[in-house]
């Protein structure tokens, strides 16, 4: 049987995450799922938690006046959905909608906030991993908008 603790070490954000962390990490986890088409979070709602992506496709979109819902980015399997949990004030920054039926874990953020202020190296670590989850994804964001602009030139 496998155990959130076991499916949180072997999720690739996490690897070669200490397993005093990881037992950490699981005890603010929970397994989810999520319908195709079902909308997962909305931009400006409160960002309380993360996912980890066991299975299942979701898109990242933003609204862009006069061209509608842009999906910036899709997530799949081993990815990691949502980092406005971690950052105050602690709102999604944009919509991700399940493409088809999607499985994941759950994190709760004002569980793995308090273990952050109470164990700073856990937070040091889970920072640095998330800031690589930011980078790409305002990479991603600079690309599509690129796209944007350009076809309307």
């Amino acid at each position: 049987m496998e155990t959130l603790e076991r499916i949180v070490a072997e999720h690739p954000f996490f690897a070669g995450l200490e397993e005093q962390y990881i037992q950490l990490l699981a005890g603010c986890a929970s397994n989810v799922r999520f319908e195709g088409g079902k909308y997962i979070l909305r931009e400006g709602e409160e960002a309380s938690q993360f996912f980890l992506i066991r299975h299942g496709r979701v898109a990242l979109e933003i609204s862009a006046p006069h061209r509608g819902r842009l999906t910036v980015e899709t997530l799949g399997e081993g990815d990691i959905l949502g980092w406005s949990w971690l950052i105050p004030p602690y709102h999604w920054r944009l919509d991700a909608r399940a493409v088809d039926l999607t499985r994941a874990i759950a994190l709760d953020g004002t569980c793995l906030r308090t273990k952050c202020e109470q164990n700073h190296d856990l937070g040091y670590e889970l920072l640095k991993r998330f800031a690589h989850i930011m980078e790409r994804r305002l990479e991603a964001t600079r690309f599509q908008l690129l796209d944007v602009y350009a076809a309307h030139k």
